[in-house]
């Protein structure tokens, strides 16, 4: 499932994460983070995770995450890998068709992440750059997205996955993955637009048997599925 996460951070939030991740940035050769597959595909820049800006900049993603239902209901996030953040621009401007580590081991938090939903939060406006965009292959062939500044996309793990050379200005995003309580994405689905579907229904009728009963199949599902 690809899903987008409109207006996932405030005007302000953004305001913040721009002025912190300007040239002055520690901004470091992003190769220093990639997996042995990764090395010959990724040419871009990523912010010091040792830094106080990238310290400052992890807790404002986190807190936007975890304040939106859409996240919580796609993702149903058991851990969360710290939000990373990069660049592109120049001459070290695309990352290659690649799949992301299964297991990740975080910094910040000194867990081992399993990567179930990988997750791409667009800092900088699309009219400020040429190129960039994410490209997700999926089971309907390679999907391209670049969307505004303070959206954010959701996309399986397993997916192969690359960013195209950005030709002109600077890309900016926020990465990060979650490891779900459901680990199989045709679950999660599945859940997802049961919950959807509910929400709506709510809206139309009001709480009535039938919804009742529909979220007791919801939470049926997740208990026979989850694990926490």
């Amino acid at each position: 499932m690809l899903l987008q996460l409109k207006n996932l951070l405030s005007a302000e939030e953004l305001g913040i994460a721009r002025a912190l991740l300007g040239d002055d940035a520690p901004w470091i050769d992003g190769r220093s983070s990639a997996g042995v597959q990764a090395l010959t595909q990724k040419n871009n820049e990523q912010l010091a995770q040792d830094s106080e800006a990238s310290r400052t900049l992890q807790a404002l993603i986190l807190g936007a995450l975890r304040r939106d239902p859409l996240f919580f209901s796609a993702a149903l996030p058991r851990k969360i890998f710290n939000p990373l953040f990069n660049r592109y621009g120049g001459g070290s401007n695309f990352y290659g068709p690649h799949v992301d580590g299964a297991v990740l081991h975080s910094k910040a938090s000194q867990e081992w992440v399993r990567t179930d939903v990988s997750c791409t939060v667009f800092l900088s406006d699309p009219a400020d750059y040429d190129g960039g965009e994410l490209l997700v292959q999926d089971t309907y062939g390679s999907r391209g997205v670049k969307l505004a500044a303070g959206d954010a996309v959701l996309y399986p793990g397993t997916s192969v996955h690359q960013v195209t050379p950005v030709t002109r200005g600077h890309r900016v995003a926020s990465f990060l993955w979650i490891e779900s309580m459901v680990r199989s994405d045709e679950q999660r689905r599945i859940l997802f637009d049961l919950d959807m579907n509910l929400l709506k229904l709510r809206a139309q009728l009001g709480e009535t048997p039938e919804t009742t009963a529909l979220t007791g199949v919801y939470h049926n599902l997740l208990r026979q599925w989850a694990q926490t």
